[in-house]
């Protein structure tokens, strides 16, 4: 409880997350995913400080050329659910988060005045005896996509789905907060050539990994 008396949800976030190359079309619903914008005012040493926005009211395709902010300019009244959330570092897939609802007319005039911006859609699907979502982004990052498989525990003895390619838990160039920073566009060449030659990787630390 905070001195003003309003609820602050403070909690560590336990995930794996995997690079993939595609959204499979066997994992969509057909429902409208969340669709997010977020902006991300503090992006540093693993800290960072976001604004989030979602909704299920829209149902908008992930391209390059999408920008964020003209989204949201033009479906605004579209967004109902926003966030306040600061984060530390990850370590070994466990990661402080505290998150705060706020309104979302205000969240809305938070993004944009500022921040660096990330927009996604995000599904979610059962697989095996975990939940996952899949995370499809635009803009800049397009055509990233990154599952992630989430408990309120450690992530340990996971049944790893075929959509996963390659494991980057902790792998800090995958986080939203450097992705608002640094677009995975600006990189995608450099990684498709590292994973090339190094080949895909799953952690060992996480007890037994089986492949779907």
């Amino acid at each position: 409880m905070t001195m003003d008396g309003m609820p602050l949800l403070d909690e560590y976030q336990y995930e794996r997350r995997f690079f993939c190359t595609s959204m499979p079309a066997e994992l969509d619903d057909g429902d409208a995913p969340a669709l997010i914008i977020q902006s991300h005012f503090v992006h540093a040493d693993g800290y960072a400080l976001r604004v989030r926005l979602s909704t299920w009211a829209l149902r908008i395709a992930m391209s390059a050329d999408l920008d964020a902010r003209d989204v949201l300019r033009e479906h605004r009244d579209a967004f109902r659910t926003a966030t306040l959330v600061v984060k530390g570092p990850s370590v070994g897939g466990t990661r402080y988060e505290a998150s705060r609802d706020i309104d979302a007319q205000i969240a809305a005039s938070l993004v944009l005045r500022g921040g660096d911006v990330v927009i996604k859609n995000r599904y979610t699907a059962w697989i095996g005896a975990d939940g996952w979502n899949i995370d499809v982004f635009g803009g800049l990052n397009a055509p990233l996509v990154i599952a992630a498989a989430q408990r309120s525990t450690p992530v340990t003895n996971l049944i790893i789905p075929r959509l996963c390619v390659t494991e980057i838990t902790d792998e800090a160039r995958f986080s939203n907060d450097e992705l608002s920073r640094r677009p995975f566009s600006q990189w995608a060449d450099d990684f498709a050539r590292e994973l090339e030659r190094e080949g895909p990787s799953f952690q060992q630390s996480f007890g037994r990994n089986t492949m779907e």
